[in-house]
């Protein structure tokens, strides 16, 4: 955004209906007189008969408990839903006023908004704002106000190389809470973990818990002078987790449009807002869902009619391009894809394949791969960080350790060697030279005293990978609430060549599923994977499931869980 002087403002503005932008005022040079007020009206989105569009007001004058905006449109634009104000139309005239959430607007602060409307013919920026019967975006000769934190020439701005390179990162505090009301919870309950927004309804606070701006600003609180990441889990593509009843979604396969209007849209307004230009924002892009079109897919036996649907109709690669997209305007947003684990697509068939399909979504839906900061890898999973009794290049008994049941052929054994690996696939395949890793340790520890001590017995490979491995689940393939499972490494930055970190993106102490079907509004079904009878199918080789009893909807406490992640915590607590 260039420096513009406000006396040019007015024709600035109309200008810009062109382009479906409204320009607010950008002063940062010394003796630009403030206006008192400027609205930053874009239009996100448009088609034939309809638009979305995202409204950010900066006030310039005294504070502001409440506060109402109003403008005119030119045409027939017609509003039909919004968030994050109350909107009401009478013919071309236009009120958007304060949530209870949200009435407070602080000298120098912003808020933002959004909604959608309808129209036909031309759908002209509105000329004119005024808030609280103020005009807004005209010059009232007073004093100089100070620069957008959006601006390039800000500092703050710019991205680094490593987000959490010395930052602290953000504690929720309702994941906290829950933490430090267990026995021996508050060994842990300050440790940083991952905000999921798995609904629409997440963004404004699902049952009177914290949506994202209460989040956004307890961070900033906790930020004090210093730098602050705060980590949220972008989550609820349309035909979600087609291979995972658990964590299924609200939104259908064909959904893509209420996808990006209603979820993606007012979540990039609200980053979008000033108010958080200090934060750091690490995003984690759509859990479990591209590896999905390589693996569950076709002909293979671990294919499923779910994901052969989300593969025809592309809405993966459409849903995550979008989302890297407007999160990507943001300055100071970091987008990480999830990248699976390598359990999952460390087979020679599934590893390159999986990286061109990120390519493809990334490159989708405006998507550039300059939008891409980095990969996550084993998010809500298992595998272990590193696995020091055995190396893919062991042979015991005239075999190679590929050869044993457990390793079947992958060509990694534990998820640092693969993150690594796949970082280097993944530029090879196009992304920037520059990107990093992040794995996930917040449930791979697998401590206590199964862990072993040393390789297995050389009597043959199998005995001498099964003794040594420190993952004590029953097959690679089973994912849900495992049994013996501990916490990993502490969350921490740089840990290893190519890592920008360790996080806990998933909480630990939030389950993956019901181990029995509960009726619930969620849009999450029962996955009989989280049913420690259940004897298995195709993608865990036909093996019970491992799953711990008892077990509560996904995202839902499991007191039972987390008491034994701490138990079985590596490094122990």
């Amino acid at each position: 955004m260039s420096r513009t002087r406000t006396a040019l403002l007015a024709a600035l503005a109309l200008v810009a209906g062109a382009s479906g932008t409204a320009l607010a005022v950008v002063p940062g040079d010394v003796g630009i007189a403030a206006v008192p007020c400027t609205v930053d009206y874009k239009v996100q989105n448009q088609w034939d008969t309809g638009f979305t569009a995202a409204v950010t007001i900066t006030n310039n004058t005294t504070a502001k408990s409440s506060w109402s905006l109003k403008w005119s449109y030119a045409g027939n634009q017609q509003i039909t839903s919004g968030w994050n104000a109350k909107i009401t139309q009478s013919g071309t005239a236009v009120t958007a006023a304060n949530e209870s959430y949200n009435g407070t607007l602080a000298t120098g602060g912003s808020l933002s908004f959004g909604f959608n409307g309808s129209y036909s013919g031309t759908n002209a920026v509105p000329a004119a704002f005024t808030l609280d019967g103020v005009t807004c975006n005209v010059d009232d000769g007073a004093t100089p106000t100070p620069t957008d934190p959006t601006d390039p020439g800000d500092p703050s701005a710019e991205r680094v190389d490593n987000p959490y390179n010395g930052a602290q990162v953000y504690v929720n505090p309702e994941w906290s809470a829950k933490a430090a009301a267990e026995t021996g919870g508050s060994r842990i309950s300050n440790q940083p973990t991952g905000v999921w927004l798995d609904r629409i309804a997440a963004i404004n606070g699902v049952n009177g818990g914290m949506g994202l701006r209460d989040h956004l600003d307890a961070a900033l609180e906790q930020k004090g002078s210093g730098e602050e990441v705060i980590q949220l889990v972008i989550y609820n593509l349309p035909g979600r987790d087609c291979a995972a009843l658990a964590s299924n979604g609200e939104l259908g396969p064909t959904e893509i449009d209420r996808y990006k209007t209603e979820y993606i849209d007012p979540i990039a307004a609200i980053l979008a807002d000033p108010a958080y230009a200090s934060l750091r924002i690490v995003t984690t892009i759509e859990i479990d869902s591209l590896p999905n079109l390589v693996t569950n897919t076709g002909s293979r036996p671990t294919a499923t009619p779910a994901c052969d649907v989300m593969k025809a109709n592309g809405n993966y690669q459409k849903g995550v391009g979008y989302a890297l997209n407007k999160l990507g305007d943001v300055p100071n947003v970091y987008n990480y894809i999830d990248a699976g684990h390598h359990g999952w697509i460390g087979w020679d068939d599934n590893f390159a394949p999986s990286a061109t399909v990120m390519k493809e979504a990334a490159t989708s839906e405006g998507a550039t791969v300059n939008d891409v900061h980095g990969f996550i890898t084993n998010t809500a999973n298992y595998s272990a960080l590193k696995e020091n009794n055995f190396t893919i290049n062991d042979t015991v008994a005239g075999k190679s350790v590929r050869e044993s049941k457990w390793v079947d052929w992958n060509r990694y054994v534990d998820e640092l060697s693969f993150a690594q690996a796949f970082r280097n696939q993944l530029v090879t395949t196009g992304f920037n030279s520059g990107i990093g890793m992040l794995i996930d340790t917040s449930r791979n520890g697998w401590g206590g005293t199964a862990r072993p001590t040393g390789p297995g017995a050389v009597t043959d490979v199998d005995t001498y990978v099964n003794g040594g491995r420190y993952d004590r689940r029953i097959h690679i393939g089973n994912w849900c609430n495992q049994s013996g499972a501990g916490l990993g490494e502490r969350p921490q930055a740089n840990p290893a060549a190519g890592i920008d970190a360790y996080v806990w993106m998933k909480p630990p102490g939030e389950s993956d599923g019901s181990s029995t079907e509960i009726a619930n509004d969620e849009g999450k079904g029962f996955d009989r994977m989280c049913d420690p009878t259940y004897t298995g199918n195709p993608r865990n080789g036909n093996n019970l499931s491992g799953a711990l009893p008892n077990s509560p909807l996904s995202g839902h406490w499991f007191s039972a869980q987390f008491q034994q992640l701490m138990q079985n915590a590596y490094p122990a607590l």
